[in-house]
């Protein structure tokens, strides 16, 4: 972690993407998701904000903005064409532009993918949406709980009566940010070759689908059910799920194999049950009764004890206050405390060229002038937009 927190980002810049530029046309969620993770490895990623944002005074709290971190903001007006034409520059000199608004917008604002090409034929469009830019729904409004609900996603989690949504991980975070990340590194990796850039067209729809692989590969041998709370891994197993103890807090159990099973039993005190019958569904519910009563018997300290770093596959359910101050999690850097936050540190990790948070969450064109002189605009270029009202 950087002691301070200069204005420039140059040499000290550190992480496998190190010399990479993208181009952030600012938007919510998975977007900014997306430019965190490639800015965290060292990519030179600048966030468009509009000027709207710095004239509303949209500042406050901006250290909690965890989304928006190791990375510099400008701020353009791109309704003005001068500030159309200044983010077009920012393409030229651009490996990568990343955008997450519905389809057409970015079109109607001439930065588009055909005029952005057009400035550089190089260049890795990165487009995130819920429905993907074309289909029947490709227009409509919608939010994750949407998007997952079209993949099969949301009908699998949740209690045996009714879907539950978890969290904005499955849609916005995983399905979404991840994938176009991955999209671009993809294409970027391909552009050294062909030299020619593409689009990514990275729908939330289908990176969510994506995650659900393995289990549409259960459903289809017939070893997955659409009941809820009836299959292995969600919930419907004794032996892989979520306990009550005693202080109200709670467990995790994922004893899945029959070596971790055997020393579930025995931890447990629960010997009479046996391994080999352990995927008799028919006794699932006797069993996960008498897991609950004994697991109740105990505070989650007194569990932890006994079965922290067993092979039984235990572990605390931690609070998101209690997450970052857990031994292991201290031992491995897992969390990090920037500006006062404390927040997931940059993953994955890196022998050679490890990632960093590479500066707090800006405001909304705290770096405009720094950035269009690094990127080539000259001092009386930044001047003049600004007096046309092109940027601030």
């Amino acid at each position: 972690m950087k002691e301070s927190w200069g204005q420039s980002f140059g040499e000290d810049v550190v992480g496998p993407l190190s010399g990479v530029k993208v181009v952030e046309l600012a938007g919510i969620g998975p977007g900014p998701f997306c430019a965190m993770l490639l800015a965290d490895l060292g990519a030179d990623v600048v966030r468009v904000d509009r000027m709207t944002q710095v004239d509303l005074g949209i500042d406050r709290g901006r250290q909690f903005s965890v989304l928006n971190r190791s990375r510099r903001s400008v701020s353009v007006d791109l309704k003005n064409p001068d500030g159309v034409e200044t983010v077009l520059k920012l393409v030229e000199g651009a490996d990568a532009l990343i955008e997450g608004f519905r389809p057409g917008v970015t079109e109607r604002l001439g930065l588009g993918p055909d005029e952005c090409l057009a400035r550089n034929p190089k260049l890795v469009y990165g487009r995130m949406t819920g429905w993907g830019q074309e289909g029947p729904l490709a227009h409509a409004a919608g939010h994750d709980i949407n998007y997952i609900a079209l993949t099969g996603a949301l009908h699998a989690i949740g209690s045996a009566d009714k879907p539950s949504p978890p969290l904005n991980l499955v849609g916005d975070f995983g399905g979404g940010g991840i994938y176009l990340a991955f999209g671009v590194c993809a294409a970027l990796l391909e552009a050294k070759t062909s030299g020619e850039g593409q689009i990514v067209d990275a729908a939330m729809t289908e990176g969510a689908a994506s995650l659900m692989a393995s289990i549409y590969g259960m459903h289809a041998s017939g070893h997955w059910s659409d009941q809820r709370e009836d299959n292995v891994l969600d919930g419907g197993s004794y032996y892989y799920g979520v306990y009550e103890t005693s202080d109200g807090k709670f467990v995790s159990i994922g004893s899945i194999e029959g070596k971790f099973h055997d020393e579930l039993l025995q931890l447990t005190g629960l010997q009479d049950a046996s391994t080999e019958e352990r995927n008799d569904q028919s006794g699932w519910p006797e069993k996960k009764d008498r897991m609950a009563e004994v697991i109740k018997s105990k505070t989650r300290d007194e569990w932890d004890d006994i079965m922290l770093g067993s092979d039984v596959c235990y572990a605390p359910v931690l609070d998101l206050s209690e997450a970052p101050s857990h031994p292991h999690n201290v031992a491995r850097g897992s969390f990090v405390e920037v500006d006062g936050v404390v927040q997931p540190a940059p993953a994955p990790r890196f022998s050679r060229t490890p990632g960093e948070v590479q500066m707090p969450p800006p405001s909304p064109g705290q770096h405009t002038a720094e950035v269009l002189t690094d990127w080539g605009f000259s001092v009386e270029d930044v001047e003049k937009l600004k007096d046309v009202g092109a940027v601030n």
